[in-house]
């Protein structure tokens, strides 16, 4: 039951996708198969694939630049085409994406639902991207990369996502364009151990201290002592550090915190 669930879950969110990427305002890509149709002239309906110089080739007026234009603009130039030339007096043109292959993004790592999501408009921010995903999930870091090229020359952004929400800079919540890729890594994690409640690796949250750290792992046990807390933090060189800390000070990501035991 709970795989079919699942699965009705998926063909909900892909005819969902499909609908949503069928919307006027997507823009077409080399590789993306069309299939258009004329109204009343069924002769002319065709199925085919945007070509690697970004047009296609339909009956009558030959090769149709697309690539980078919208559905709706596809659907009027032709119209116009075949009016332009003779072949039909009163055009009526329907374009609809069968296969989306160019104008794609891939969304990867710690989100609810990874995988390749089209492009459905030129207006597509980096935290659209992430809602077609589903979100960063619960094990999801802070942190989005994102890759690609423009201009021809590869690049990659190093985006703090909170910071879109906190900032009005538009260059926090970039443009994505077809072929990027977006990647959200883990969750930094730090550890607790010694005379805590409960023992084990946890999420670390921005600005953490060692007292909220510690607090994660249930506070201290009546044996333990909030005088005597070590931290081991690795260094650059891959080695690790033993630093005596107070409960203020500030966790970093794989710091692993040893709450000793009192002998008083």
């Amino acid at each position: 039951m709970f795989r079919k669930i699942v699965i009705s879950t998926l063909a909900s969110l892909c005819l969902f996708i499909s609908h949503s990427a069928m919307a006027s305002d997507y823009l077409l890509a080399s590789g993306d198969v069309v299939r258009i149709s004329v109204f009343n002239h069924q002769d002319l309906n065709a199925e085919v694939r945007v070509s690697e110089d970004g047009s296609i080739k339909f009956p009558l007026i030959g090769l149709v630049p697309v690539a980078g234009k919208s559905i709706r603009y596809a659907e009027s130039e032709i119209a116009r085409l075949l009016k332009a030339g003779g072949y039909v007096l009163k055009p009526q043109i329907s374009l609809l994406v069968t296969q989306f292959i160019g104008s794609q993004v891939s969304v990867l790592g710690f989100v609810n639902r990874p995988g390749r999501y089209p492009i459905n408009s030129a207006e597509l921010r980096l935290t659209d991207v992430l809602a077609m995903a589903g979100g960063i999930s619960s094990t999801g870091g802070e942190v989005a990369v994102v890759k690609g090229t423009r201009d021809g020359l590869a690049f990659q952004l190093d985006i703090d996502i909170p910071m879109i929400f906190e900032s009005n800079s538009p260059e926090q919540n970039p443009l994505i364009m077809a072929g990027d890729s977006v990647f959200v890594d883990r969750a930094p994690v730090f550890y607790v151990y010694g005379e805590v409640q409960r023992p084990g690796a946890f999420p670390l949250m921005r600005h953490m201290t060692v007292m909220q750290a510690i607090s994660t792992g249930g506070g201290i046990t009546l044996r333990g002592s909030s005088k005597d807390i070590v931290i081991n933090r690795p260094t650059a060189s891959g080695a690790n550090q033993e630093i005596k800390v107070e409960l203020t000070d500030r966790v970093s990501s794989g710091d692993v915190i040893f709450v000793q035991e009192s002998f008083f």
